[in-house]
C-alpha cells in the first residue's frame, strides 16, 4: 500500500511527516528548508511510493483564511504541477504548532532543543498526519 505524506508550510522552514505503509501511523521525517522543499520531495519520492500528501490548512478559528493560507495555496498549486498523480489535500491545522509544542515540553527534552522551531514544524506535520489518519476512520 503506499504512504501519505503530510505538510506543515510555513514560508522559511517546511515540516514534513510520513506514514507507515499501512497508513495507521505518522512518523516525523525533517524539516526543510522552503528553498529546498521541492528538490527534497522529487527525491522522496523517488524512493517511496506516496499516493497522497495532506498539507496543513491554516485557518483562524473563525474557519476563515489567515495571511499565510494564500501562500499554501500557491504552494498547493506548485504541488498540483509538480506532482500531478498524487491526491493533494488540505487539512485543518489549528492548534498543531501549540499542540507540537507541549508535546516536546512534556516530552523532556533540554530547554535549548525545544527552543529549535525546526522540531516543532515536523512535529507539526506529523500532528496534522496522525489527525488525518484518524479521521478516515
Amino acid at each position: 500500500m503506499s504512504k501519505i505524506l503530510a505538510i506543515d508550510y510555513g514560508t522559511k522552514k517546511v515540516g514534513v511527516a510520513i506514514s507507515d505503509e499501512s497508513r495507521k501511523i505518522a512518523f516525523s521525517l525533517k524539516t526543510v528548508l522552503n528553498s529546498q522543499i521541492f528538490p527534497f520531495l522529487s527525491e522522496l519520492m523517488s524512493q517511496e511510493t506516496i499516493s497522497t500528501i495532506v498539507i496543513g490548512n491554516p485557518v483562524k478559528l473563525n474557519s476563515n483564511e489567515n495571511k499565510l493560507s494564500n501562500d499554501v495555496n500557491i504552494f498547493i498549486n506548485k504541488l498540483n504541477q509538480k506532482f500531478s498523480e498524487i491526491e493533494i489535500l488540505k487539512f485543518d491545522e489549528r492548534f498543531t504548532s501549540v499542540i507540537a509544542k507541549k508535546t516536546i515540553l512534556e516530552s523532556g527534552i533540554s530547554k535549548m532543543k525545544r527552543r529549535n522551531k525546526i522540531l516543532v514544524d515536523k512535529i507539526s506535520a506529523t500532528i496534522i498526519l496522525q489527525d488525518y489518519i484518524s479521521s478516515l476512520k
